[in-house]
């Protein structure tokens, strides 16, 4: 039976393979059947109706302060508008390859985000890398030209990177909130604002489509991506960032891009062109020197923490610097060299008592002997 720690790792895995095979049905559903706001709007919906309930009927709820709630309405709107929004507004422009390509980049925000907040120190190595996946990615965004044109697939690898910043640092910032108040509260607090922020601007693009008139391969596909692309992903996912750190939730995200990828490829939406070779090798080349920096970094803080006190040293071996601690123990053993309190020095004060007491009585006999 897996252990309760391996099964939060599958939790991630399942989480990002689902992911993974949502952008193919984006592309296909937005160019031939459904609007990009309907599908939009469906997805904060449906989500609503499983997470709310927990919300409303858990006493987890009841126990959110001011600072919880502040961290839930700004990972509300990374997720609403930062993310599923500009993901299938970008879906709309690019290709599914291009959006695996540049998702790749999630893992290096995520651990630059857990940098910044935690106020830990960039290292030049980690900068390095980080600018080298940056690198990476302006391959795509200025593929076909310098310029920004709406409409054109830079325009849409545009949108498709803020959704990856925004998916990658929202895990670092709720991370603390779903460890206090459990996963299912904070997804129902999430689609509460969630609701309120869209419904009043695109509930009209969901009540205007015919749906009848879907094929039944479009069907599915929407289905797909409203249930086992929306819900369920987004549980394992917040699942798994509650129970492990950003690092693992960062190096699952390239699970993501290969699905994408595969998927596109064998349903024949796209291939592969040199552009993505070389930009996929300088995103990956760049997070292994930011991750390995932080891994760096992370021994460091280990060897700091499990730096021993000072004990008195094997024969043979130099002794270890000693602290104010085992230097005031030392002094109060004696500088004895086996580290216990000499007998000897105690047995002579011993001998000193008894003849301090040996003369005692000699004095008060001495005026009997005289008389």
């Amino acid at each position: 039976m897996l252990s309760s720690h391996a099964r939060y790792h599958l939790d991630l895995v399942f989480a990002n393979l689902l992911f993974g095979v949502n952008f193919s049905y984006y592309v296909s559903l937005i160019r031939h059947y459904l609007d990009f706001q309907t599908i939009f709007m469906l997805q904060i919906v449906v989500s609503a109706f499983f997470f709310i309930p927990f919300a409303l009927f858990s006493r987890q709820s009841y126990r959110l302060d001011l600072r919880d709630f502040g961290a839930i309405l700004l990972v509300t709107l990374l997720i609403v508008y930062g993310w599923m929004y500009m993901l299938l507004w970008g879906a709309k422009y690019t290709s599914p390859i291009d959006a695996s390509t540049i998702a790749t980049l999630g893992p290096a925000f995520t651990l630059l985000a857990t940098h910044i907040l935690n106020r830990e120190r960039i290292t030049f190595f980690r900068t390095a890398g980080f600018l080298l996946a940056l690198c990476g990615a302006g391959i795509l965004l200025f593929d076909h030209g310098r310029t920004f044109i709406q409409g054109s697939e830079g325009y849409g690898n545009a949108l498709v990177l803020i959704a990856v910043i925004c998916i990658a640092v929202n895990t670092v910032i709720i991370s603390p909130v779903l460890r206090r108040r459990g996963t299912l509260v904070v997804m129902g607090w999430y689609y509460i604002i969630g609701l309120a922020i869209t419904a009043p601007f695109f509930w009209k693009y969901a009540r205007n489509t015919a749906y009848a008139e879907l094929p039944f391969g479009a069907v599915m596909e929407l289905l797909y991506i409203l249930l086992l692309g929306t819900v369920l992903p987004s549980y394992l996912l917040y699942k798994g960032t509650e129970k492990l750190t950003a690092v693992h939730t960062a190096l699952y995200r390239y699970i993501q891009p290969v699905i994408t990828t595969v998927v596109a490829v064998w349903r024949g939406q796209e291939r592969i062109d040199k552009e993505n070779i070389i930009a996929a090798s300088l995103i990956f080349l760049g997070i292994v020197m930011v991750v390995m920096g932080y891994e760096v970094v992370l021994q460091q803080v280990k060897r700091l923490l499990k730096r021993p006190v000072a004990t008195d040293s094997p024969t043979g071996s130099d002794p270890e610097p000693a602290t104010p601690f085992a230097t005031t123990l030392q002094n109060e053993k004696g500088n004895s060299p086996t580290g216990s309190y000499p007998t000897q020095n105690r047995s002579s004060d011993n001998d000193t008592s008894d003849n301090a007491t040996n003369d005692t009585s000699s004095v008060q006999k001495n005026p009997a002997e005289r008389s």
